[in-house]
């Protein structure tokens, strides 16, 4: 089966380069490692490749990459995707620290990128702005997240971790309650992408420099209900939603089937289940400013 261990990095499409690359190194705090033809990469402090922006006529998702087994045989991996009525090829693009990946487009037209060989590209970065410590996850509006779903656990192996009512699917691939989700929507769209904090001090500090670059938090602090996050909410210079977080729901022992019990928990054990709508958004903390819900401009 495909079953990839962790997302890697995402492809953005960006129409104008240079102010998508401010603010991802001045304000989110990312690396920058390479910079030719009208792409760029950046890496986090860690030395994770975890962006890469090209030059484009509008913001968009174009790519995801995933960690495969260094077991895992890439002709056994197309056939699997061949019997799904998948079509895949190998490519060996020229992206820093990443060797040859299985690519393929998922339903909604993302290009999936299956990779096993990877380096880090350098580490311990000094950098300016918050510095997260690897991409999270990201949610994408769809007009049928059971469709995205179905999808992603046939083919990719993913496992629902919760749904909140019919319309918002949270999907895993490792511990990690969620790596990618998918909301209802008329038209699809990236709903936010998400980068992990190291605790509550460095999603503090965030704040502060939002705050001293007069960038709105559009939604937190808040503790959700599916994952049980903290997390802060802003937008980029993309005008996409950005979400600094900490604390995910850990499921360490897929037998077990519950997550990691922790104190704010109010079902024990924590179980994958369908949340109300009303409870879900937050366990505490205020609800979303409305810049939150608007349509990009």
């Amino acid at each position: 089966m495909i079953k990839p261990s962790r997302v890697g990095h995402a492809t953005f499409e960006t129409p104008d380069l240079d102010k998508a690359l401010a603010y991802y190194t001045e304000i989110n705090g990312l690396k920058l490692v390479s910079r030719e033809n009208g792409r760029a990469y950046l890496a986090s402090k860690t030395g994770l490749l975890t962006l890469a922006l090209e030059a484009g006529g509008e913001e968009n998702l174009k790519r995801i990459s995933f960690e495969m087994s260094p077991n895992a045989d890439f002709a056994d991996l197309a056939k699997a995707l061949a019997a799904d009525g998948v079509k895949s090829e190998a490519r060996s693009d020229a992206v820093p620290g990443i060797g040859k990946v299985l690519a393929f487009t998922d339903p909604k037209g993302t290009v999936i990128e299956l990779f096993q060989e990877w380096s880090f590209l350098g580490g311990h970065h000094q950098v300016l702005g918050a510095g997260p410590l690897k991409l999270g996850h990201i949610a994408y509006v769809v007009p049928d997240p059971q469709a995205m779903a179905d999808f992603y656990c046939r083919v990719l192996g993913f496992k629902v971790s919760d749904w909140i009512e019919d319309f918002f699917v949270f999907l895993r691939c490792n511990p990690d309650h969620h790596t990618v989700n998918f909301i209802r929507g008329p038209k699809p769209k990236m709903h936010h992408i998400a980068f992990e904090m190291k605790d509550f001090a460095h999603i503090q500090n965030a704040c502060e420099i939002l705050a001293v670059r007069k960038i709105p938090i559009n939604w937190g602090p808040v503790r959700h209900g599916p994952g049980h996050n903290v997390a802060i909410y802003h937008r980029n210079f993309d005008d996409q939603n950005v979400e600094f977080y900490i604390e995910l729901d850990q499921m360490k022992d897929e037998e077990l089937g519950y997550y990691d019990p922790r104190p704010w928990h109010h079902d024990f054990p924590q179980r994958p289940k369908v949340w109300d709508r009303v409870v879900a958004p937050a366990l505490w903390g205020p609800t979303p400013m409305p810049d939150f819900r608007r349509e990009p401009h």
